[in-house]
């Protein structure tokens, strides 16, 4: 029984044996694999990562130094002192700007930028050593805080400057466009009132037509006007035949005294023979008498005499010697003493025979002054910043009109006028002492010493620009003058002063209805 039970026992003891064998040998081939697999990878990845050992140290130090608070502490007041010295240097900027050169604050604020910058510059040199550091911190923030306080203190002034500064280049533009506007206005008005209106012109050509068509009926109207003293002579030097007419029209019908009245007008040779026409067609009422004269009849006018005739010849267009007649009167009128000269753009509403009363008191020109206040004195129409007018003139004497003007040819003669104005006009060939193209400049230089202001109310102006002249004073006026661009002959005249001038123009002349005057 013993033998027999035995037996079945050494079947188990095999087959335990054989499965922990199995066991040894896989895990032997599974430490095996693992192992080769390691080996392999790590070959790898020490063949890659050789060539980026570098990179990463380099890195691993900056990020080292970047965290070191000494660096970083430097790096604040670093940028905290550059960031002030700009702000100071803005500063500086501002108040040179601001034309404060003298002032304090412009030093005070480049003395403070450079110190600022100064320090930028040595804050940008590494420290390593806290006691090092130490110093330099106190002194940065020493400056900084200076720096914010005086900030703080100038802020409001600047500002304040800054605003003014503004305000006055505003108003500077504005100023420019406004004078920009006026000279464009100017233009334009010059423009406007040295035009010849279609109506003019087409009078002037149907007044040629008629003197061609009938020249038996215009033989004698060149006859002269006797040159007599003792009458009341008048100049009228113009090409505008309307005008003319109106300003005859308008002193004969007002004279108390009319066959006493004696009108020498003179005229561009162009214009002559239609003038002509017109004053035989419709001669002078009630006695008075009208001379028609052409610039070209006074041989006297040459370039070897005249500046003025001079400066025409050579091309200056700027220039008219017709407008200069006036400065000519004694050698003209030879045989008269006394003279008044009318521009074509006056009406005359009262008698004018009490000009020849005036007393003159030895001067030779009468007109009336119009300066008021520091309004039109002669610094307005001569160059003062030219030694020869400042040597002469005084720029505060008082400015007088052309318009209506008394003239004593006996004291012009003895102060030789026509001399001075040569003088002058040939020191202004170049426009240098006065505006070339107005006429009263020279005549302010040539009666500076000889004029006698008369009572204004012989002359009354601005009915060609003011719309605003007193009522009163027109209607006391003697004669009214429409000097300005708003000629009453044009569209562009002054509604309320129109009918003071066309009453007295001549309807009843058949070309005036064939030419369209709008009157």
């Amino acid at each position: 029984m013993a033998m027999a039970g035995m037996r079945p026992a050494r079947p188990a003891t095999g087959f335990r044996a054989f499965f922990s064998y199995k066991v040894f040998a896989s895990a032997v081939f599974t430490l095996l694999f693992l192992a080769a697999i390691s080996a392999f990878l790590s070959s790898s990845s020490s063949s890659s990562s050789s060539p980026s050992h570098s990179s990463a140290a380099a890195l691993h130090r900056r990020v080292f130094l970047s965290s070191d608070p000494l660096r970083a502490r430097l790096d604040l007041i670093y940028r905290q002192a550059a960031d002030h010295s700009v702000l100071a240097t803005a500063y500086a900027a501002y108040a040179r700007r601001l034309k404060l050169d003298s002032s304090r604050q412009l030093r005070v604020f480049e003395d403070l930028a450079a110190s600022l910058s100064e320090l930028s510059g040595r804050l940008a040199v590494p420290v390593d050593d806290e006691d090092a550091l130490r110093p330099i911190e106190k002194e940065a923030k020493e400056r900084i805080k200076y720096a914010r306080q005086l900030v703080g203190e100038s802020k409001e002034a600047f500002d304040t400057q800054l605003k003014i500064q503004k305000l006055r280049d505003t108003i500077f533009a504005v100023h420019e466009q406004l004078n920009r506007a006026k000279k464009l206005g100017a233009l334009a008005g010059s423009i406007a009132a040295g035009s010849t209106p279609k109506s003019l012109h087409c009078l002037a050509m149907r007044l040629m037509e008629e003197r061609i068509a009938h020249p038996e009926s215009y033989r004698h109207a060149a006859a002269s006007a006797p040159a007599n003293p003792d009458l009341y002579h008048y100049a009228i030097f113009s090409d505008n035949i309307i005008a003319v007419s109106v300003v005859i029209n308008s002193a004969i019908k007002n004279a108390k005294e009319p066959w006493k009245h004696v009108f020498h007008v003179v005229t561009d040779p162009k214009y002559l023979a239609a003038m002509q026409v017109w004053f035989v067609r419709r001669p002078p009422t009630r006695g008075a008498k009208v001379e028609v004269r052409s610039v070209a009849e006074f041989k006297f006018l040459n370039a070897s005499y005249s500046p003025v005739v001079r400066l025409v010849e050579s091309g200056r267009r700027d220039l008219s010697v017709l407008d200069h007649l006036r400065f000519y009167l004694p050698e003209m009128f030879p045989k008269l003493r006394r003279i008044v000269l009318l521009e074509d753009d006056v009406v005359v509403q009262k008698d004018l025979a009490g000009l020849w009363e005036v007393d003159l008191e030895g001067k030779v020109n009468g007109a009336i002054e119009t300066c008021f206040g520091g309004f039109r004195r002669y610094n307005r129409y001569l160059n003062f910043s030219n030694p020869e007018i400042a040597n002469q003139f005084s720029p505060r004497a008082c400015a007088w009109a052309y318009g209506v003007n008394v003239f004593d040819l006996d004291a012009w003669r003895r102060e030789r006028c026509t001399e001075q104005f040569h003088h002058y006009q040939s020191l202004n060939e170049e426009g240098t002492l006065w505006n070339p193209t107005s006429v009263l400049p020279p005549g302010l230089a040539t009666f500076y010493t000889s004029t006698k202001p008369l009572d204004k109310t012989w002359h009354v102006m601005g009915l060609g620009y003011n719309p605003s002249v007193s009522p009163d004073e027109i209607r006391n006026a003697a004669v009214i003058h429409f000097n300005g661009n708003m000629k009453p002959w044009l569209d562009v005249a002054l509604n309320q002063y129109k009918h003071l001038w066309t009453k007295y123009v001549d309807t009843e002349m058949d070309f005036l209805q064939l030419c369209n005057f709008g009157l």
